[in-house]
C-alpha cells in the first residue's frame, strides 16, 4: 500500500525532475520521489 505526502523542493530540482519524466525514463514525480529515497535508503544501508 503507499501513503500520500506533500513535498517542497527547489525550482532547481523541480525542474531536474520533469527532464527525467520528460526524458521517459519515470512515469511521473512520484516515480522520481519514489526510486531516488529508495536509492539513497539502499546507499546507507551499504555503509
Amino acid at each position: 500500500m503507499k501513503s500520500k505526502i506533500s513535498v517542497t523542493v527547489d525550482k532547481k530540482i523541480l525542474d531536474m525532475i520533469e527532464a527525467k519524466i520528460n526524458s521517459g525514463k519515470f512515469r511521473n514525480r512520484s516515480h522520481v520521489i519514489e526510486y531516488g529515497v529508495k536509492k539513497l535508503l539502499e546507499e546507507g544501508e551499504e555503509k
